[in-house]
């Protein structure tokens, strides 16, 4: 797979440089503000490092889930803004993805500018099944520019026009972040460092399933938390109350436990309300001991403790998925103190991505103490399950 390095090194002055980023950043619903700038930051290495070059960048990313055509809460003008005060330089934005506007502003680029397009899904060419359908949108993309950089590690594993297709059609290269992601996922899957402790939360069993059964043969511990706890309890013959839970899956859990034995770890103690609301009264219970009327929305602090001390030898460590609803104040002790574990890891320490990501900051803890943080979950989740990425298997072609 060619590196954005070699690109660079063969001279890229002059040249338009169709570089796909991920931004997909989150936006306060009311005044639509970004509320948090790590995938932007994150981008910036390469970004940086074309436009240093001389290179002439447009930037082609996505936003939301638009429905295949504009609509203006999922522009991307507070994104081109961000960008421009993070580059410290003023970064237009296109009124459209790849059409008269994006053509007439990338051509009128000059050696070292960077252009943002706008939304790419607001084509719905972009996410077709269809691919005479992508491929248009690919041809037009294509024209923009004469060299392709994907540095949108967190979309590799989709098969999208901006993502798959546009590399087929020019000279292509991996992004600084993409190269960095997979450095990282290689070293936990081919040669991990012992003990290796993997912590999985989120919600649904059914969503992580396939990256369980790909990492318990190669785990010393698996630490489980999350709403995915409550279909494991249930396993256990347990009562869950009205918690999460995913009836299908318990057979499938049951399996993994006896399959696993003490490798598997649940949580002992959980934080138990009888609505879902930030102001109902909270109390920690035993895991078995969960009233038929109420539900847990995080785990107890014993369950901390417990997890704490497997993290403590660790050596590699991989974390995915909060450990309960870290939104609500009374249900973000479980996701705050096991982050605090994973951080303290005396080796490499892995923040999986999605909720993960986004609770580090949002709890305020320090980025800088763990050694990767990813900024795609799904993508990092079906590279550990061994799948093949389109996005990766066609800048390696």
């Amino acid at each position: 797979m060619r590196s954005v390095d070699q690109l660079l090194a063969d001279g890229v002055t002059g040249r338009r440089v169709l570089l796909r980023a991920d931004l997909n950043v989150p936006l306060d619903k009311v005044t639509n503000e970004i509320t948090d700038d790590g995938r932007i930051r994150a981008s910036l290495p390469t970004i940086a490092a074309l436009r240093d070059a001389g290179a002439r960048v447009v930037v082609a990313a996505h936003l939301g889930r638009p429905k295949g055509e504009p609509d203006p809460q999922y522009s991307l003008a507070p994104v081109a803004a961000r960008l421009g005060e993070l580059l410290g330089t003023d970064v237009p934005l296109a009124a459209d993805v790849a059409g008269p506007d994006a053509r007439a502003k990338a051509e009128a680029l000059t050696d070292g500018q960077v252009l943002l397009l706008e939304n790419v899904r607001f084509e719905a060419a972009e996410t077709s099944k269809d691919d005479a359908v992508r491929g248009e949108l690919a041809d037009r993309l294509a024209g923009l520019a004469e060299l392709y950089v994907d540095d949108a590690f967190g979309a590799v594993h989709r098969k999208h026009a901006s993502v798959y297709d546009v590399a087929t059609r020019l000279p292509h290269a991996a992004g600084r972040l993409v190269a960095r992601e997979l450095d990282v996922l290689a070293q936990l899957t081919s040669t991990p460092v012992r003990p290796y402790v993997v912590v999985l939360g989120g919600s649904k069993v059914s969503d992580k399933l396939g990256v369980i059964e790909a990492l318990l043969p190669k785990v010393d511990r698996l630490l489980i938390g999350g709403g995915m706890t409550y279909t494991f309890l249930a396993a256990r013959g347990l009562e869950v109350g009205t918690s999460l839970l995913e009836a299908d899956q318990v057979d499938t859990c049951r399996r993994l436990l006896e399959e696993a034995g003490d490798r598997i770890v649940l949580p002992v103690d959980v934080v138990v309300t009888p609505e879902f609301s930030a102001d109902a009264p909270t109390r920690v219970l035993p895991a078995g001991e969960i009233p038929a009327d109420e539900m847990s929305l995080d785990i107890g602090p014993r369950s901390v403790e417990l997890f704490a001390e497997a993290l403590a030898g660790a050596h590699t460590v991989f974390w995915n998925g909060p450990m309960g609803v870290f939104e609500l104040a009374p249900f973000q002790a479980g996701t705050r103190g096991v982050a605090q574990a994973v951080a303290g890891v005396d080796g490499l320490s892995v923040v999986g991505g999605g909720d993960s990501a986004a609770s580090v900051r949002q709890l305020g803890l320090d980025e800088a103490a763990y050694g990767h943080i990813s900024t795609g979950g799904g993508a990092s989740l079906e590279y550990l399950e061994g799948r093949e990425l389109p996005g990766l298997a066609v800048l390696a072609g």
